[in-house]
């Protein structure tokens, strides 16, 4: 674990402190001088919000909050969120729902019963059955001339409900859902839903050969704005004008846990992983490269840090790098 968040000036850190006449702990924890060594390189900007405000923020290396980054995965919780709204109008019937008579016309001719099985929460929380089309199958499926058909195709490694197969195929049927029965693109669904949600915009957003925008991959934001959106989990639901955007249900449901990573151990709930760091329960979105929205609600934390995308963060040791430093946040905040 880091033991503290130390910047050396070869990295050529350029502070955004939002409060820099106050300094507070986190501030100077973020200010920090020594050697560091080359684990937090990737690090391109970390904010940090306590109960909606913003009491820190810096970009690294010549990078800024404001400037727009590819959240990656961390999208699956936008995806989510989404659901929860949809289910909340009455589009979508709830997490038991069967997703087979919505994307009848892309299920594959004899196809397997058990796809009439597969549900809305399965989806959610990674536990369809299908194989993986995230990891070494990503590239093929996304060089398919239909990614719903492609993703729907796929031979069943599990029963529906079972062990966590984390996919983007899985996420992205949510997206081609929300498309159906929204009746609109989920970014034009994305934009009128959240659009009470002040900072939060969505920048360049991939689109599959039919149009569909990916869910939960290949999303453009700012540092900034993904806060907003962490906020929003972190206030039950509700925007800063008290505005109820998704259902406080929903946030409770998306953070309960229903399966475990494979790969890290960690919860897994509709969308939002959970582990415990620094000594508090964490609720965090996590995307490829260490682009991660972390939300501390015993200490009304929201965080974000982004980071290079161009290179993996988990089996680098990168991804526990980042959880340490939120470690180090979560206790500078502590002490505050």
């Amino acid at each position: 674990m880091i033991t503290r968040l130390i910047l050396i000036a070869s990295l050529s850190l350029f502070p955004f402190a939002v409060n820099a006449q106050q300094p507070n702990a986190v501030a100077a924890l973020l200010d920090g001088s020594g050697s560091s060594g080359e684990e937090l390189r990737p690090l391109k900007a970390v904010v940090v919000a306590r109960d909606g405000a913003v009491i820190a923020e810096h970009g690294y290396r010549g990078h800024t909050v404001a400037e727009s980054t590819n959240i990656k995965s961390a999208s699956k919780s936008i995806i989510s969120s989404l659901v929860g709204i949809a289910i909340g109008k009455g589009l979508l019937e709830g997490p038991d729902q069967k997703i087979a008579p919505i994307l009848k016309a892309d299920l594959p001719a004899n196809p397997d019963p058990r796809l009439n099985e597969i549900t809305i929460g399965n989806l959610l929380s990674m536990q369809a059955g299908l194989d993986r089309l995230s990891g070494p199958n990503y590239g093929r499926w996304v060089s398919s001339r239909n990614w719903v058909r492609f993703a729907l195709a796929q031979p069943f490694v599990d029963q529906p409900g079972g062990q966590m197969l984390y996919s983007t195929a899985s996420t992205h049927l949510l997206s081609a859902i929300l498309t159906k029965v929204g009746g609109k693109s989920t970014l034009a669904l994305a934009r009128e839903w959240l659009a009470p949600v002040e900072g939060f915009r969505i920048g360049a957003w991939e689109r599959d050969p039919q149009g569909i925008y990916l869910g939960g991959n290949q999303m453009a934001m700012t540092a900034r704005s993904l806060l907003a959106f962490g906020e929003l989990y972190r206030n039950g639901g509700k925007a800063a004008d008290g505005t109820q955007v998704v259902p406080a249900d929903w946030v409770v449901q998306s953070w309960q846990h229903r399966t475990n990573s494979r790969f890290s151990g960690d919860d897994y709930g509709y969308g939002w992983f959970s582990r415990e760091i620094g000594g508090e329960q964490v609720h965090f979105g996590w995307g490829y490269g260490g682009q991660m929205l972390y939300i501390v609600p015993s200490l009304q934390l929201t965080v974000v840090m982004t980071s290079d995308e161009s290179a993996p963060s988990a089996r680098t040791g990168y991804r526990d790098a980042l959880h340490g430093l939120l470690a180090e946040i979560i206790a500078a905040a502590r002490a505050a």
